[in-house]
């Protein structure tokens, strides 16, 4: 089959792969009709996450049409022919974890569990297409993919719902919800977003569907913002005002109730002097991340607020304010997102009109220009919010 795979730092290639096939009695292969390139994967690509090989698969967000189950799949879960979207984290749906519904902490499914407990001092689950680190898993930026667990992952689309309405199920849309979630939203509360891509986006739209009053989207790109402001959030744009003295200025001078950072650990800064720093700390490798969202969201947010991130971290960073952390009793929350647990109330949602995930789609393209699709989507060019790929 035609695969998009990791060619070397900066590299993807779309080549001939092995087809998937049923290696344990709860699998199923998914023949894949859309999937999508997402800002995590720029982090692969960019060379932050360690473990990839040369000709791994790409991609954790796909959906498609069930080909062949495992023995051991319940036929009243899923049969041939059901049309699913797969949530990017594996779950066993038996461990400790699963059972608390944090499946993206489940304790079976990464078999390099213990690559990743050296890393994060605990093993963490196994995910499609995102290095050996969470257990070397093909991806879904191909024609097929094995997925494992399949009794207890994939949700099965009965309706007449078309690929880009609920693609995002697999990731996106739960992990902006989840980020909004985790904010205890009230009526009253004004919400900071740092970072206007398809995670900020979706957060902002469910900060707003819980109940916020004001929602602010901060970000440096101009059609991100404006994306942003068709929304209805009010757009920040970092490398024209100074973030903290605006949103001061917007809250009566107490900062945001609540503040989510979609980033992570690629974060740009719009001082010249402060991204500086990190890069080199980055450069003589005393620190793996860029963490100018997050101390930025800690040090905006009000006294007793809630900082959510849901952008991804991979290893050390610098110049952590503990001190506002601590001092201010701020709460904070994050995780990668426990899909499995969102997949059902949200798809019920996108039925009922409440949410639109196809606003973000810029972009969509054949698998075989996958390449393209990742030029396009990390030097933000034509602009591209968001990619989706049709093998």
């Amino acid at each position: 089959m035609r695969a998009n795979t990791w060619s070397g730092r900066n590299k993807v290639e779309v080549r001939d792969v092995p087809d998937p096939r049923i290696l344990n009695r709860r699998d199923a292969i998914v023949r894949i009709t859309s999937t999508a390139i997402c800002g995590s994967d720029l982090h692969l690509v960019d060379g932050y996450i360690p473990t990839m090989q040369d000709g791994d698969v790409m991609g954790h967000e796909f959906m498609g049409e069930v080909v062949e189950v495992g023995a051991g799949v319940d036929p009243g879960r899923l049969r041939v022919g059901d049309r699913v979207v797969v949530p990017f984290p594996i779950a066993c749906g038996a461990c400790g974890a699963c059972a608390a519904e944090l499946y993206s902490c489940c304790e079976n499914s990464n078999p390099n569990a213990g690559i990743a407990e050296k890393m994060f001092g605990h093993p963490v689950a196994g995910i499609f297409g995102y290095s050996h680190l969470t257990g070397g898993f093909a991806g879904g930026q191909a024609e097929y993919a094995r997925v494992p667990f399949a009794d207890v992952g994939p949700i099965k689309i009965e309706s007449d719902l078309t690929d880009e309405q609920v693609l995002f199920l697999s990731d996106i849309l739960p992990t902006g919800y989840m980020g909004a979630e985790m904010c205890d939203i009230r009526s009253s509360d004004v919400v900071a977003v740092w970072g206007a891509g398809p995670v900020g986006q979706f957060a902002m739209d469910s900060a707003r569907l819980l109940g916020a009053a004001k929602v602010i989207a901060i970000d440096k790109e101009p059609y991100r913002l404006e994306l942003a402001e068709r929304a209805g959030h009010l757009p920040v744009n970092f490398e024209e005002v100074d973030v903290r003295s605006r949103l001061l200025e917007l809250t009566g001078g107490r900062g945001p109730d609540k503040c989510i950072d979609a980033v992570g650990l690629e974060a740009t800064h719009g001082s010249a002097h402060v991204a500086a720093y990190d890069r080199v700390k980055q450069a003589v490798r005393s620190e793996t991340e860029r963490p100018h969202a997050l101390r930025q969201a800690i040090l905006s947010c009000r006294s007793g607020g809630v900082v959510s991130v849901i952008g991804v971290y991979g290893g050390l960073l610098d110049k952590f304010p503990a001190g506002a952390w601590m001092n201010r009793s701020l709460t904070l929350r994050t995780g990668q997102c426990h899909v499995q647990r969102y997949m059902e109330p949200l798809l019920r949602r996108i039925e009922n009109g409440e949410l639109d995930p196809t606003r973000i789609i810029t972009h969509t393209l054949p698998l075989e220009e996958a390449d393209r699709g990742f030029e396009l989507f990390k030097n933000k060019q034509d602009n591209c919010e968001k990619v989706v790929l049709k093998p």
